[in-house]
């Protein structure tokens, strides 16, 4: 992979891991805050939701820098070692651990009683966003896995040529 490609790809996971950081300390508290605001019967369900949103978007960083490792060692030419193994599997446990809380944000969303100014249409649609978000979550891990298994495929063959030569 050509150098600059990498550090093009580097930059914009830097940019998304800074984006993650304000939007951990900003934008998700302040939205919540004005949504308390607008709403007070809300007030509850701010903290868990917070703290729960805050941790999502802690997974996707972790992934993120999973990946940074990643491209580090293709620019090495190391990515058909063993060490490849553990960036891949903090991937799939970021996106494991990311589908579990929106799998329980969902389950919330199902069955508790949150009042709503807007007839429910407001709960309605998270609802249907976290049952989104389980399905793409677990999707990707999925996906994660299946290239995992790839990966240890073509790492068994590079052992297997390098013995050959």
């Amino acid at each position: 992979m050509h150098r600059y490609f990498i550090a093009i790809l580097r930059a914009g996971i830097a940019a998304a891991i800074l984006f993650g950081l304000f939007g951990q300390a900003v934008v998700i508290p302040s939205t919540a805050a004005d949504e308390v605001d607008r709403f007070p019967p809300y007030a509850a369900f701010a903290v868990p939701y917070v703290v729960v949103a805050i941790v999502g978007v802690a997974c996707v960083q972790v992934a993120l820098v999973a990946v940074w490792m990643l491209l580090t060692m293709v620019e090495r030419d190391a990515i058909f070692t063993p060490r490849a193994f553990r960036w891949v599997d903090v991937i799939i446990g970021a996106a494991v651990l990311a589908t579990l809380l929106a799998a329980g944000v969902t389950a919330h969303l199902a069955v508790a009683e949150i009042p709503s100014p807007d007839d429910g249409m407001d709960v309605i649609g998270a609802l249907a966003t976290a049952v989104v978000a389980v399905g793409v979550g677990a999707a990707f891990a999925m996906l994660v896995v299946v290239m995992r298994s790839l990966l240890r495929k073509a790492t068994d063959l590079e052992t297997e040529m390098a013995e050959v030569v």
